[in-house]
């Protein structure tokens, strides 16, 4: 007879998308803030717009060392000017007289009363003098004040990911502290009595825990604070004690693996007797098994109480590919970043796959030197070199064959790994 797992109607797949959908749904951005020295704030999320309070530059600047002048002085009569001054950068010129030039370089504040920038190579210095050789417009070789950044300009908006540039940009208006959103607190931990640390005898049937090492790392990239339980034993009461203890304080618990229905697979429970889980079938190659739900906080009833849960499917390749298309955006979307797709480009398939999936496929390419894709020959999820290997992934849809010369909807790693 039956069990009633067996007879049950199966759950239709969900898309990738409808996946996505549902976890940023639940994703709330977190409220606690905190200010930090704009040095220290690479990858951090900005919980508040950046306004410039001046103009950038602050003034009419040289964009080349040459001669400040003034135009009409050049349309007629001696081309050959006295020089008045020089000005180097940081230092505050004085009106040009007319008639005359100023020695001036790059960065230098131009002088009131000139109205352009004769570049030093075309011009001809003699004595305290100096030849125009060439007539400018006006305008010409000055960078005009205000031309990078309006005072008052909202110049990096509430939920921007800093970036190397953006935290030059804030530098730029004398911004020393950025208000940001504190960093997401997540909790990971790795079951499986087979899984070994590099470094420690391989037990026979045992496997070095790769997953440990690449969802820590994808962690770290992702600026979260980050709290490694390790390996937990393949028994009930261990993983609900080391559920229960990592929801006390973090935002997400992470795991790999366990989330099936056999004997030694203890996620699943130890979620359901401390919270609710929704296990999810996903259309997607690889990576279809996905869990999502969440654990109460000891001591707490409300469901404002409770850390957020994600499980992924324990192959190397399913988790790797799992995180970085569903772990990534809702991570993302907890610091406060408010567009979290990553950015794809359309290539050029140098190969033919002539078997459609009739699921959505993540495949590992790489970009050659011809500019399209060539594929990794073995597409297995348990095959991590192919991440290694590739450049990115291409986003197959589901029942599509690949023919070589079409375009392909291609994410790279880039995008995927930033």
């Amino acid at each position: 007879m039956p069990t009633p797992s067996e007879s049950a109607p199966r759950a239709p797949l969900l898309s990738t998308a409808e996946a996505l959908a549902t976890l940023l749904a639940a994703a709330a951005p977190i409220a606690e803030t905190e200010t930090v020295a704009t040095l220290d704030a690479l990858g951090r999320v900005l919980s508040a717009d950046v306004v410039s309070e001046l103009d950038v530059p602050r003034a009419d600047m040289s964009a080349m060392d040459g001669y400040a002048v003034r135009v009409a002085d050049l349309l007629h009569g001696d081309r050959r000017l006295p020089v008045s001054q020089r000005i180097p950068a940081g230092h505050s010129p004085q009106p040009l007289a007319a008639g005359t030039a100023a020695r001036i370089f790059t960065g230098a504040p131009v002088p009131p009363g000139a109205d352009a920038v004769v570049m030093q190579e075309q011009t001809e210095a003699d004595g305290d003098c100096v030849a125009i050789l060439h007539t400018p417009k006006a305008g010409e070789w000055i960078t005009a004040q205000g031309a990078d950044i309006r005072r008052g300009a909202v110049i990096l908006p509430a939920g921007t990911r800093l970036s190397p540039q953006a935290l030059g940009l804030a530098a730029s208006i004398g911004a020393a502290r950025l208000e940001v959103a504190r960093r997401v607190k997540v909790a990971v931990f790795f079951t499986g009595d087979e899984l070994t640390m590099p470094g420690e005898p391989l037990q026979p049937g045992g496997i070095y825990n790769s997953n440990r090492f690449t969802l820590t790392g994808l962690l770290a990239r992702l600026n979260c604070e980050v709290t490694d339980f390790g390996i937990v034993p393949d028994r009930f009461e261990a993983t609900r004690d080391a559920m229960a203890a990592a929801a006390r304080d973090h935002d997400l618990i992470l795991t790999s693996g366990g989330v099936s229905v056999g004997e030694e697979d203890h996620v699943k429970p130890a979620v359901e007797a401390l919270g609710r889980l929704a296990l999810w079938q996903i259309a997607m190659k690889p990576g279809k098994p996905l869990a999502f739900g969440a654990v109460r906080r000891p001591g707490a009833a409300a469901s404002a109480s409770e850390t957020h849960f994600i499980g992924l499917p324990g192959n190397p390749v399913s988790s790797f590919v799992t995180f970085l298309l569903f772990v990534r955006p809702f991570l993302l979307r907890l610091s406060g970043v408010r567009e979290v797709a990553p950015r794809a480009v359309s290539l050029r398939a140098d190969f033919t796959q002539a078997k459609a999936d009739r699921r959505n496929e993540f495949l590992r390419a790489r970009v050659n030197e011809a500019g399209g894709l060539e594929l990794y020959a073995n597409q297995s999820s348990a095959v991590l070199s192919s991440t290694v290997w590739g450049d990115g992934l291409i986003d197959n849809p589901p029942n599509h064959a690949i023919s070589a010369g079409e375009t392909v909807r291609f994410l790279p790693f880039s995008e995927l790994l930033g």
